[in-house]
């Protein structure tokens, strides 16, 4: 007679997940069993106070890494290490953040209802298990929960069609790049008998396939399967339109959480995976970051709305994360790390700043628009001169060291062309970044509304917070980096 064994779990490593999965599930009940529609500020609230509570357990999972290091539980296919714990920590943040603008968006639009927080918080708990995952079923069980709650949020204002029509293009897509994840994964399985990246690690560090076909097909399928999360060219497609129809606290929440949960998957199946295979992937993920950076920088250029122009620094950004992940080492991974955790509260500050900017119906979205908003709100123009100047890689502050750390964990690598073409894209977008930016200081035009912009107190929290550490971390970064650093210590083989 067959028994069920339960594996063992160690719930501390788990309690992320749970904690935004409990919440989700909580709000869900209280919304349907609630006479009346749920207060926005007990929604919002919920959500802010999820986050806090993900972020105090981080701290005790960093805790318990000094005392007894790396561990695994779920029969093997769920990992606590210093590299889940930092990208929970990344995931949490930009979840509060985002559903403080999202909680202004929603009065401003008499958007009512839990749906955002219900759905942002179940898709944070998809991101969360990403990052954690050590088995590719479970990267693909959160990157199915992670999609199908963005799919809807995507289409969260009824009443507009492009929403509706960003949602379908999305789901449609991210159905294809599911089911070619999965394809991946299969063949991965056939070619190691297993779908454990320990597991996978180990038979491949200590077994010579003499034909190595079905490994590498299931390993370029992953790769397509990842670069359409992270909106790699040529699987780039979708994120202008997605972005530019989603409302625009949606487009934030979606820039941050999509590529922590991502690359910190990625990460995990290129380096604990398939990492004595590095010399396969490494020429597919050379023309990758190639072609992304410059393509993103490059189709920037021509941009006149705000949400589209961000969409394609977006995928400029994340062809520079990807340089952390074509590197290999442990220098790669910080600086992978330290990028993700610099990137996502500046890019939910700067779509905060763009969500105030849309004013009523989220419509007015033109560069135009913020032509002399320095002159008419200076703290506000400022701002965002801040966050783009970031984002541009600018002196002084976060994005700077962001992209320096990933370029030289290239050049110690071997890749200095890459490096140098990195480089090239930079300066291409510094062109749309600064335009930007002159724009906000120019003399505004007789037939642009003046009107001064209300930024609500939360929102403004959120710029505030993102600026504070944009220039923080850019004039002291020792923290974050050796933070990131001893993350990549206790990273699992």
């Amino acid at each position: 007679m067959n028994t069920l064994t339960i594996p063992s779990i160690h719930y501390l490593t788990i309690l992320p997940v749970l904690i935004f999965f409990g919440s989700s599930l909580l709000l869900l009940v209280a919304s349907a069993m609630w006479r009346r529609s749920l207060p926005m500020v007990f929604s919002t609230t919920m959500a802010v106070l999820t986050s806090l509570a993900v972020l105090v357990v981080t701290y005790f999972q960093w805790r318990g890494l000094d005392h007894g290091g790396a561990t695994t539980t779920v029969a093997h296919a769920v990992v606590l290490d210093g590299f889940s714990v930092v990208a929970t920590a990344v995931i949490a943040v930009s979840v509060g953040l985002a559903a403080i603008v999202a909680h202004d968006w929603a009065l401003r639009e008499n958007v009512r209802g839990p749906e955002y927080q219900i759905l942002a918080m179940a898709s944070s708990a998809g991101a969360v298990l990403m990052t954690q995952a050590n088995d590719l079923i479970v990267i693909f069980l959160g990157l199915e929960i992670l999609s199908l709650g963005l799919y809807v949020l995507v289409a969260l204002d009824r009443r507009k069609t492009e929403s509706a029509e960003a949602s379908l293009k999305y789901f449609i897509l991210g159905g294809f790049a599911s089911a070619i994840f999965i394809y991946g994964a299969a063949l991965l399985y056939g070619a190691t008998g297993s779908t454990n990246l320990t597991t996978i690690s180990y038979f491949l560090g200590s077994n010579v396939l003499l034909q190595p076909g079905l490994l590498v097909a299931g390993g370029a399928l992953l790769l397509v399967g990842f670069a359409f999360k992270i909106a790699a060219v040529p699987f780039h497609m979708w994120s202008p339109d997605v972005y530019e129809g989603a409302p625009t606290p949606v487009t934030g929440f979606m820039a941050s959480i999509v590529k922590v949960g991502a690359f910190a998957a990625l990460i995990r199946v290129m380096i604990s995976g398939l990492g004595t295979q590095l010399g396969t992937w490494r020429p597919i993920l050379w023309v990758l970051i190639a072609l992304t950076t410059v393509v993103g920088a490059a189709l920037a250029l021509p941009q006149r709305n705000a949400k589209r122009l961000l969409a394609y620094s977006s995928i400029n950004h994340a062809g520079f994360i990807l340089i952390g992940v074509w590197a290999g080492t442990a220098r790669g991974s910080a600086a992978l790390l330290f990028y993700l955790a610099t990137y996502a509260p500046t890019v939910v500050a700067t779509f905060a700043i763009v969500t105030v900017m849309g004013g009523l119906g989220d419509e007015r979205h033109s560069l135009e628009s913020y032509r002399g908003l320095a002159r008419r709100q200076p703290w506000l123009g400022a701002s965002l001169a801040v966050l783009l100047l970031s984002q541009l890689g600018a002196p002084l502050t976060a994005g700077f060291y962001a992209k320096f750390s990933v370029l030289a964990a290239a050049v110690d690598a071997g890749g200095s062309v890459l490096a140098l073409i990195a480089l090239l894209s930079a300066a291409i977008a510094a062109s749309f970044y600064l335009r930007w930016t002159v724009v906000l200081y120019a003399e505004p035009d007789d037939d642009i509304d003046a009107t001064r912009v209300v930024v609500p107190r939360g929102t403004a929290l959120v710029i505030g917070v993102g600026v504070v550490l944009t220039l923080l971390f850019g004039v002291w970064p020792g923290p974050l980096v050796t933070l990131a650093q001893h993350a990549t210590v206790y990273f699992l083989p």
